[in-house]
């Protein structure tokens, strides 16, 4: 898994874990980050999502930060925007109105970049990488994100022996395994979906859990 992987699935429109609507998970939940209007929420791994404009409609100021410019430029072209465009360190950043999306590798992101930052928001991030990266993932949020930050998270719980991610299983033990130590962990709420979802069915899975999750930074 590396940048290679996920700039051809751009290329080629391989994209199958994007939405087309806005998550349901995100409009039920984004009230217990308790932010007031102009809170900075982070988007770890974005692509083009819907979310990203639902939050900035909801009086947030959204940073997304997504490895492919194709998504970056599909989403401000999708959405009729015009965005002013500069360099920050290795991000080229694209700005229009609340929205502001740093075309670049996560992993480079310092605390400097997200200090006001005051919650994130994982919908597809955490899900999409291999076991190793996500425990580096893990480490560089707890490295770079404020105390007291908050965060909405959605994991998908299967089991991995019956299909390759991405995306990946990511299990209870293994979300409290990561964040537990810097973070504070609360399930929201548990949903078997795997009825309909074909891509799953067709593995002879049994179940297919999506997992959301409240994280609250320790100081």
């Amino acid at each position: 898994m590396d940048e290679a992987f996920w700039q051809t699935r751009w290329a080629r429109d391989q994209i199958g874990f994007h939405l087309d609507q806005v998550n349901p998970y995100l409009q039920r939940h984004c009230s217990v980050l308790a932010l007031q209007p102009g809170a900075r929420v982070l988007v770890p791994l974005c692509g083009k999502s819907l979310d990203l404009v639902w939050l900035a409609g909801q009086g947030y100021r959204v940073l997304g930060v997504e490895l492919a410019q194709k998504a970056v430029e599909d989403f401000f072209a999708e959405h009729g925007l015009h965005p002013e465009i500069s360099q920050d360190g290795e991000f080229k950043v694209y700005r229009a109105g609340a929205v502001e999306l740093w075309c670049g590798d996560f992993f480079s992101l310092s605390a400097e970049h997200v200090h006001d930052c005051q919650a994130l928001y994982d919908r597809a991030a955490l899900i999409a990488l291999p076991v190793e990266m996500r425990k580096r993932y893990a480490a560089h949020l707890q490295a770079i994100m404020p105390t007291a930050s908050r965060g909405l998270l959605i994991t998908l719980d299967y089991q991995q022996s019956q299909m390759d991610g991405p995306p990946f299983a990511v299990t209870d033990a293994e979300v409290h395994a990561l964040f537990g130590e810097g973070w504070r962990v609360e399930t929201l709420e548990r949903l078997d979906v795997l009825q309909g979802n074909w891509k799953f069915i067709k593995h002879n899975l049994q179940a297919l859990d999506e997992v959301v999750y409240r994280l609250v930074k320790r100081g």
